[in-house]
């Protein structure tokens, strides 16, 4: 696979905004369920608690909980569809052992998705709840969330294109740092693609900007201080109950 052919490949993704056709090719997957959750309606009142009175001694340790679940489930749920199709259209990425393949998406999903977050400019408000106790202590917390709305407006304030989107989750997809690669000087390589990729269309952009190629990789950066735990009980733990994220995750990438 040429350079030129990752380029391409990864612009395809820049092009594609449509996970409807998801639904129809594959109405039996879990994912079916979760695009199809809309008319579940005993969530969003199970899921719409109010802000509690209660005080707490550390202000960035309460629980907190979207004040919009069922909108935000939907639209949190159309980006993983797409991050998810950006990992499957890459054929690179294709080409690498399952067990590469399988490590990469463990740990880059959650980057991919706020990045995808950010691309989407979705935006959710939240509820503040009581402290956090032992008992809720799989909760999301403000600080957490905090940290996350923080590296979406960093990205926002880049104003990025498309295909600097699409470089840049090519940059972050393809790790080599994640522990276990057995391709790692190819997996490295690829990074090394999409960040010269990124850079020249960065420059195009905006010659006059020497620091704006290191702002774009320090706000990527940023991204992998969002948790896994926390992307998947703000937006989809509610949706998918009991089922192991990894195991949705894998079932919408190896699906045929």
């Amino acid at each position: 696979m040429t350079e030129a052919e990752n380029r391409e490949n990864w612009q395809v993704y820049t092009e594609c905004h449509s996970c409807s056709c998801y639904q129809h090719r594959y109405p039996h997957t879990i994912l079916y369920k979760i695009l199809s959750w809309r008319d579940r309606d005993h969530l969003n009142s199970k899921l719409n608690c109010t802000a509690s009175e209660q005080s707490c001694h550390c202000e960035q340790r309460r629980t907190v909980c979207l004040k919009d679940p069922k909108a935000t489930y939907q639209v949190a749920s159309s980006v993983l569809v797409k991050t998810i199709c950006f990992m499957r259209s890459l054929p690179s990425f294709s080409q690498l052992r399952t067990g590469d393949q399988l490590l990469l998406l463990r740990h880059c999903w959650a980057p991919l998705f706020v990045l995808g977050l950010a691309q989407e400019k979705i935006v959710f408000e939240i509820l503040l709840g009581p402290g956090l106790t032992e008992k809720d202590a799989a909760q999301p917390t403000l600080d957490e969330v905090h940290r996350l709305k923080t590296c979406l407006h960093h990205l926002w304030n880049l104003d990025l294109s498309p295909k600097e989107y699409a470089y840049l989750k090519g940059a972050v997809l393809f790790n080599p740092a994640v522990q276990g690669l057995s391709a790692l000087s190819f997996i490295e390589g690829l990074q090394q693609e999409a960040q010269r990729a990124l850079h020249e269309v960065t420059h195009l952009r905006h010659p006059g900007d020497a620091s704006r190629f290191s702002h774009i990789l320090l706000a990527a950066s940023s991204t992998q201080t969002v948790s896994h735990h926390l992307t998947t009980e703000l937006f989809f733990k509610p949706v998918i109950s009991n089922i192991d994220m990894l195991h949705l995750l894998t079932e919408m990438l190896f699906v045929q």
